[in-house]
Order: C-alpha cells, then sequence, then structure tokens
C-alpha cells in the first residue's frame, strides 16, 4: 500500500510517499481502506520536533474515515463494506496517512450517511477533543458561559458548535475577519484577539477551552468565575504556579489529551446526523501533496480542517 513517511524530523519537506504491507487485523481489530485521513497541528509538530513519538520513520495521522475491509476475531460491530470514521489511537504512530489502516473495532463509528468521507474524516481528533474538553473535563451545561480560544481553528470551530448544542453561551477569541464564520455557527460573542484584550473585556465565564498556550492560561484565569475551570490542550502550560493560582481562587486548571473514544465518538455522529455539527474544510489535497497540507496548515491562517484524499472515491 501507498503511504506518507518520512526518515528524519523537518519541514514539510522531509515527507514522502513509500510503500508498506497492508496490514492484516488482530482479534477485536478491523482492516479500514481509508478514503479521507484529517491533518491536524499535531501532526506537523511530530513531523518537526518528534513529539511524543521520537525519532522516524513513522506515519502520521489519526483522523480517518472509510471503508471497512475485513474484520478480525471478535468484531461483532462490523463487515466488510461498512462506511466508518473514527481517530486511531493518540499520540501513537498509527499512520492515517495511509491506504489501510488497523484498529481496534470500537475506535470506529458508523459514519452518517449524509456527509462524504472528506466531511467525517475531518472531525474525530478535533471533535473528540473539543467534546471531551467541554463536556467530560469540564461538565458544560446548558446556560453557562464558555470561552473558546482560536475559536475558527480546527478544534475552535467544533467547540463551537458542541456548546451550542449543549445551550451554552459562547465568546470566541478570532481575527475580525473570521467573525461572519463564526456567528454563522452560533456563537453569541466575539472578540478580536488583535485589537481588543479579552481578560479585560470578558467577565464570569463558567467554561475556558484554551489552546493556545504562551500567557493564555494566565490571562485567562481573569475571565473565570469563582468554582469556574480552564481546560487545556497545550500542555506546556500545565504548571504548578497557574494551578495553584486558580485554586486559590476556587478555580480549576485540567490539562488533557485526547483519546479514542467510542462513546463520544457516537454523540459526534448524533450531531453530525442532527444537522448540529459539521466540519469547516478549508482544503482538500491528494495524499501524495501531504507536504502543502502542511505547509498551508503551519500559516496559522485557516478556518476550519484541512484533509486528504486517500482512498479511490472519498466523495462516497
Amino acid at each position: 500500500m501507498r503511504a506518507i513517511s518520512q526518515d528524519v524530523l523537518g519541514g514539510p519537506e522531509v515527507l514522502k510517499e513509500i510503500d508498506l504491507p497492508v496490514p492484516t487485523p488482530g482479534p477485536t481489530e478491523v482492516l479500514v481502506r481509508v478514503h479521507a485521513a484529517g491533518v491536524n497541528p499535531t501532526d506537523w509538530k511530530h513531523r518537526s520536533g518528534g513529539y511524543f513519538l521520537g525519532q522516524p520513520p513513522f506515519v502520521l495521522g489519526w483522523d480517518v474515515s472509510g471503508v471497512v475491509e475485513a474484520v478480525g476475531v471478535g468484531v461483532s460491530l462490523y463487515q466488510p463494506g461498512d462506511e466508518v470514521f473514527g481517530m486511531l489511537r493518540y499520540p501513537f504512530s498509527n499512520g492515517a496517512y495511509a491506504e489501510y489502516v488497523t484498529a481496534p473495532s470500537r475506535t470506529f463509528v458508523p459514519k452518517p450517511a449524509g456527509v462524504d468521507h472528506v466531511q467525517a474524516g475531518a472531525l474525530p481528533l478535533a471533535a473528540l477533543t473539543a467534546w471531551q474538553a467541554l463536556v467530560d473535563t469540564a461538565g458544560l451545561r446548558s446556560g453557562q458561559r464558555v470561552l473558546i480560544h482560536a475559536a475558527a481553528g480546527g478544534v475552535g470551530h467544533l467547540a463551537v458548535q458542541i456548546a451550542k448544542a449543549r445551550g451554552a453561551y459562547v465568546i470566541g477569541t478570532a481575527s475580525a475577519a473570521k467573525h461572519d464564520f463564526l456567528r454563522s455557527l452560533g456563537a453569541d460573542e466575539l472578540i478580536d484577539y488583535r485589537t481588543q484584550d479579552f481578560a479585560t473585556a470578558v467577565k464570569d465565564v463558567d467554561v475556558v477551552l484554551e489552546t493556545i498556550g504562551g500567557d493564555y492560561g494566565q490571562r485567562s484565569l481573569e475571565t473565570l468565575r469563582p468554582g469556574g475551570t480552564l481546560v487545556s490542550i497545550a500542555l506546556s502550560r500545565q504548571d504548578g504556579e497557574l494551578a495553584a493560582k486558580a485554586e486559590a481562587r476556587g478555580m480549576r486548571v485540567a490539562g488533557m489529551l485526547v483519546e479514542p473514544d467510542y462513546a463520544a465518538m457516537k454523540a459526534i455522529a448524533a450531531l453530525v446526523e442532527a444537522g448540529r455539527l459539521r466540519a469547516e474544510i478549508a482544503a482538500v489535497l491528494p495524499m501524495e501533496e501531504a507536504d502543502k497540507a502542511h505547509e498551508l496548515g503551519e500559516t496559522g491562517r485557516t478556518a476550519g480542517k484541512i484533509v486528504l484524499e486517500i482512498g479511490p472515491s472519498a466523495k462516497k
């Protein structure tokens, strides 16, 4: 099978097409023919710095939408021909930038019939991150106020929709050019981070979803009400000082890494089927142009998700 790999850490130019054996599904695993794979910021962080994967070679990518080709012993949920989508085990080197992947069957859920593989392939990692941060970690409830940083980004724009589906009042930070897009997703209030200081413009927030790093954690505490929760997916800021400061104010700081989650993927699929969640597609490129996908993503100027088409019929 064709796959995209790398031999050294570096820029997008290190990504190259190689041939690998088609994997065989083990007990409780399925073999999926990949039709589309979402591209996420964590992909280029691993490509350039190793991050959790260490030194190459490895095949990047965790978002998958495709068709079951074969099932291992003990699989009862799927059979060949079923369309599925899900997130491979993060942060390990599973390799969605490939024509085939294997994974435990409950990594995947049925792909909603109303969306194509490109749309489904854009969702899993970012939507699971948003769901696990807002719903599982922060316990977001109807009527609460939530501040979402980088609200037009891959995680952010899905978090806006999930928060609205939960009945929350959504405040987002984004450049002014992206405000109309975010209003179309249901955002209630928007802060142009280039001209406004969110730390003074926003108050009495119940939940903050912090995706940027730097001083955003410290500044976000100024927006929280007592009893509020700051959920961070930028783990470099998870220091004792920030947690202690939050605790002294009666607040909570929680850091998280996204995990495969069958129940959450079912909930995400249900929102998609109900027309309450969709990924904004910034660009679709063929797998052999993974380097261009990374170059585009690293500009930081895209809204939504970049997707690689891999299978023979990603529009199916």
